[in-house]
């Protein structure tokens, strides 16, 4: 191989290499990192959803932990005992198995401040989050030997709180956590029959928004991601799907009209399936037929700054 075209390749290579990170994304201001980029597949070479917000070199937030960024976590080189709020967006297995094996971790830490978590209330297939917490650690709980981080037992106490997730009954954002540091909000989305929620969380001056699993049929993410600093939204379908995947999820044009809307300024492309990687090329043409700003494809570790 010609020197020349070695080095290309090379550089090529390193280019599309994750920023890897052991002290989180920067020092100051406030970071995005993605724990995990993929979804429930086990040959994607990805960790499950899962993402961290930054701020001042501190991991602050939680935004769903699938399989696998627990581990990403750990090697970013944040604390669980910096963590101000776990938010979950629902409880498909790829964005929460690694929940559990949080709270088992922190018994080796230093944490003595409460954690809450705020989740989706539940329906006939899924828990509301404070049963799913019981189900996990409470006296009948799959964990039961952990159930002295809800009882006030130990060093703290993990707090579900479960925020209305049904679309016929909320139209519009909801705040969550309204003070100094935070303003949270949230709106249900449309992801079949699982109830869900997207996040915005509004921390130094930046807002970032997590769209989680949805397909957009109640036309509420444009409403809670307006004038958004950064968009993340999930991109696990091509342009042509249908049937349940389609019910489910949202195909690039719909990703790109919701920018558009909301007149984010970045847009990140995550919970990416088998289905969609590779395709990259055509999922851009669809999504630059209506948004023209910032676009990126999330890769495992991979900070942005709003």
């Amino acid at each position: 191989m010609p020197l020349k075209l070695f080095i290309m390749l090379s550089l090529c290579l390193f280019s599309q290499t994750p920023l890897l990170a052991n002290a989180g994304c920067g020092e100051k201001g406030v970071w995005l990192q993605v724990l995990g980029s993929g979804g429930p597949e086990v040959d994607d070479q990805r960790a499950s959803s899962g993402y961290v917000i930054w701020h001042d070199g501190k991991a602050r937030i939680l935004v769903d932990l699938g399989a696998g960024s627990l581990l990403h976590f750990e090697q970013s080189g944040a604390s669980i005992n910096d963590l101000d709020y776990i938010l979950l967006s629902h409880f498909h297995v790829d964005h929460v198995n690694d929940l559990a094996e949080l709270v088992k971790a922190s018994y080796f830490t230093d944490r003595n401040r409460d954690l809450p978590l705020y989740g989706p209330t539940g329906n006939q297939l899924m828990p509301s989050a404070d049963r799913y917490v019981q189900a996990l650690f409470g006296t009948a709980g799959a964990y039961k030997y952990l159930s002295s981080y809800l009882d006030g037992s130990d060093s703290y106490r993990l707090l579900a709180h479960n925020v209305e997730a049904d679309e016929k009954k909320v139209k519009d954002t909801h705040v969550v956590v309204d003070d100094f540091f935070y303003h949270i909000s949230t709106v249900p989305v449309h992801h079949g029959p699982i109830p869900s929620l997207a996040w915005r969380i509004d921390i130094g001056g930046k807002s970032i928004v997590f769209s989680g699993d949805m397909n957009n049929d109640n036309n509420s993410l444009e409403i809670l991601a307006k004038q958004a600093d950064l968009l993340v939204a999930h991109h696990a379908i091509p342009e042509e799907a249908t049937g349940i995947a389609r019910d489910l999820h949202m195909p690039p044009t719909v990703i790109g009209k919701i920018a558009v809307k909301a007149k984010v300024k970045q847009l990140v492309l995550s919970h990416r399936m088998n289905r969609t990687l590779g395709r990259e090329p055509a999922s851009t043409h669809f999504i630059r037929q209506a948004y023209s700003g910032p676009l990126y494809y999330a890769e495992d570790m991979q900070c942005f700054q709003p």
